[in-house]
């Protein structure tokens, strides 16, 4: 058609769904227009002319058009809330690998989370999440939330899939840490194109959480703070350290507000143990039973969680951090009954969260008593027995007396991070027992027990023999020589043999193998066997009350332990 014709460029809004005129241009009739082709636009005529007005600046209107109109090209799946949270923008959708996240992933994922993690990580509502596992293959946000969340339940607790050899082909089981990496690392290329840095939104801080547990599970310390610190940011840009971001009613606030407070806990936890700086604060109210009367057990837990955390103020972290000095042992004894007021005496929980709940406040317990002793806060002579150089040895008593009563099962399935802490508590009783006169304690049993108890237990929860237990050899064998050989023969250590996954219909899966740690590493009954017969203060019949087999009592040091400690902790 050789006749011009006058036409305005329209655009529909995500946002409305209403037509507004943006840019009058002359058209020459061809489809596309030269002016249209030129500006790199979408040509359409579906608006007929309106009155004419005054003319804005013709480039900013055009940049305008082509970034309004690549928001519109995105699925409505990418533009609208998913999980019960807000979503980010999207760029053209990139390519993903076939097969990589299958349904069967999917929903093993999918059903551990709630069986096993969802009363320490209160965040997602199982409709909700189904709602966005629908649109999986067609968002790409959705398929980064999911891949995430598959990737976390895969690598920190250790879950092992029942149908690997169907999915994955011949190589069966020992495909399953190659593919998990590769849908991790799929997820991180795929959120390239969201625009969730400046779009940001709860479900781009929930998928930053997911990655940084991944990555805090493969022993990248690095990346994972990089990422859990990204979450933060993007929970701050958005508001969640507000009150008044949370004055919605129904599910998505609730979520949202469990949300903002387990990064508050995550970020607390990582930094108190990484000496990191803390961004988050208890500025908003706790999560309310009365919020799901039928999620009530879950929640009392999870709000115990988060009061052995709130004691860990900003004075704290800035005495933690060396950035203030004003520390006197009155306060940290006060720290101390905090901490044991944040636990009710009898914990109406699952067996799940009374692992993690009391072993976390006694590892919380030694971060206390690691910064007294930093700042010439203990005497030996102290009234209070917190404030004593011995005080580890009491908190080793009653680690030992929690672990004993808890199934390997509800503590192995919070993954290396409830190893560290009894990694922690295990060293600092070996840095006391050498240089504390033991006589000077009062004991139920000598202290050489706990370590022998923290020993086998770590040895026989998934990721300790790999890591954990020779790090704690070498912890014992420098200040305590008569506990440990002069020379560790290295023990081999393959993949364990099978290890059941409860299903939520009850039923179990018979093939299922543990990875080699870290993370993916347990040991077998046999390789245990073949470690202990090289530490013969070892007792293998069983994680139970500690038993020496004719240890010789350790001489009391002759160095000035105060002098020691000081050395060891005030750095």
């Amino acid at each position: 058609m050789s006749v011009s014709i006058l036409s305005l460029l329209t655009l529909i809004t995500a946002s409305s769904g209403s037509s507004q005129s943006i840019l009058t241009v002359r058209c020459n009739g061809a489809h596309p227009c030269n002016n249209c082709k030129q500006a790199t636009l979408a040509c359409t005529f579906n608006k007929p002319p309106q009155k004419k007005g005054p003319k804005g600046g013709r480039a900013k209107v055009i940049s305008e058009l082509r970034e309004t109109q690549k928001r519109s090209a995105a699925p409505s799946s990418m533009r609208s809330g998913s999980c019960g949270y807000d979503s980010s923008g999207s760029s053209p959708t990139p390519s993903r690998t076939s097969g990589l996240l299958p349904a069967e992933i999917i929903d093993t994922c999918v059903s551990f989370y709630f069986i096993n993690l969802y009363p320490t990580l209160p965040v997602l509502n199982r409709g909700l999440l189904q709602d966005t596992i629908v649109e999986v293959y067609s968002s790409v946000e959705a398929y980064c939330l999911v891949g995430a969340l598959c990737s976390f339940m895969i690598i920190q607790p250790g879950i092992h899939l029942q149908k690997s050899r169907e999915l994955y082909g011949d190589m069966g089981i020992a495909a399953e840490p190659d593919r998990c990496m590769l849908l991790l690392e799929e997820v991180i290329r795929l959120r390239k194109s969201l625009e969730y840095v400046d779009s940001p939104s709860t479900n781009a801080v929930l998928t930053s959480f997911f990655i940084s547990a991944c990555y805090f599970g493969l022993d990248r310390h690095n990346t994972a703070w990089f990422h859990l610190r990204e979450a933060t940011t993007l929970a701050q840009n958005i508001g969640m350290h507000n009150e008044g971001y949370y004055s919605q009613s129904g599910l998505s606030g609730v979520l949202k507000r469990r949300l903002y407070w387990v990064l508050f806990v995550s970020e607390r936890a990582y930094g108190l143990h990484e000496h990191k700086p803390l961004t988050l604060f208890a500025t908003i109210n706790l999560p309310t039973i009365n919020e799901d009367p039928s999620d009530a057990g879950a929640i009392t837990g999870f709000i115990h969680l988060v009061n052995l955390f709130r004691p860990f103020d900003d004075k704290f972290v800035g005495l933690w951090s060396k950035s203030r000095f004003d520390c006197s042992p009155q306060w940290l004894a006060q720290k101390q009954e905090d901490l044991t007021a944040a636990l009710p005496q009898d914990l109406n929980c699952m067996e799940t969260q009374t692992a993690d709940l009391k072993i976390t406040q006694q590892w919380l317990r030694t971060i206390i008593w690691q910064l007294a002793i930093a700042n010439e806060c203990l005497s030996s002579a102290a009234a209070d027995r917190v404030l004593t150089f011995s005080y580890p040895i009491k908190i080793a008593q009653d680690l030992v007396s929690i672990t004993t009563s808890l199934s390997q099962s509800s503590m192995e399935i919070h993954g290396i991070g409830l190893i560290e802490k009894l990694f922690d508590v295990a060293c600092t009783l070996t840095d006391v027992v050498s240089c504390v006169p033991i006589e000077t304690v009062a004991l139920e049993s000598p202290p050489k027990a706990y370590l022998d108890h923290f020993l086998r237990l770590i040895s026989t929860l998934r990721g300790g023999t790999s890591r954990y237990v020779p790090l704690l050899l070498a912890k014992i064998k420098d200040p305590l020589p008569i506990m440990a050989p002069a020379l560790l023969p290295p023990v081999s250590l393959t993949v364990a043999g099978p290890r059941s996954i409860h299903y939520e219909d009850g039923s179990e899966s018979s093939d299922s193998v543990a990875y080699p740690t870290p993370p993916f590493l347990v040991t077998t009954a046999t390789e245990f066997s073949s470690l202990s017969s090289n530490l013969p203060f070892l007792n293998t019949t069983s994680v139970s009350p500690p038993v020496i087999m004719g240890m010789p009592s350790i001489p009391p040091s002759t160095q000035p332990y105060a002098a020691y400690f000081e050395a060891m902790y005030h750095t």
